[in-house]
């Protein structure tokens, strides 16, 4: 009674003997979610001047205040986008980067590589642990 715009709710109980409780408070709306960046975005081809050329692109007309913030919310969508085309799927390219070094592997212990092979297998190699820098770093 004493709180009126505040609910609870009763969490899974995990490997406790208890279940936790959690508190919410309804009293303010905060407005929209804030965009957000992840930082090895930075790491991956293409971002920086991704966002660069975007920016360019969008003509808003307005005070600067309004300005910056429709650019930031055109800019999210564009990210969003971009995140679906580039760092999504990043467990099955590394698959994929694993497949083809093993498909080397075996051809090189049945027979020698060339030098375009090995060069293509040390590109694999590469890209393997930088996607997998990736996703450890998506995880984290």
């Amino acid at each position: 009674m004493q709180w009126p715009n505040c609910f609870q709710v009763a969490l899974l109980r995990g490997l406790f003997d208890h279940c936790p409780l959690q508190l919410f408070v309804d009293e303010e709306n905060w407005g929209p979610r804030p965009s957000r960046m992840l930082k090895c975005w930075q790491d991956m081809p293409g971002y920086k001047q991704f966002v660069k050329d975007k920016l360019k692109t969008f003509q808003i007309e307005g005070w600067g205040g309004f300005v910056l913030r429709e650019k930031l919310k055109f800019i999210k969508n564009a990210l969003k986008e971009w995140h679906a085309d580039h760092a999504k799927n990043i467990i099955g390219k590394i698959e994929s980067f694993k497949l083809r070094q093993s498909d080397f592997d075996d051809k090189g212990e049945d027979g020698e590589l060339s030098a375009d092979e090995i060069q293509e297998l040390r590109g694999i190699t590469n890209d393997l642990h930088v996607m997998s820098r990736l996703n450890t770093s998506i995880m984290w």
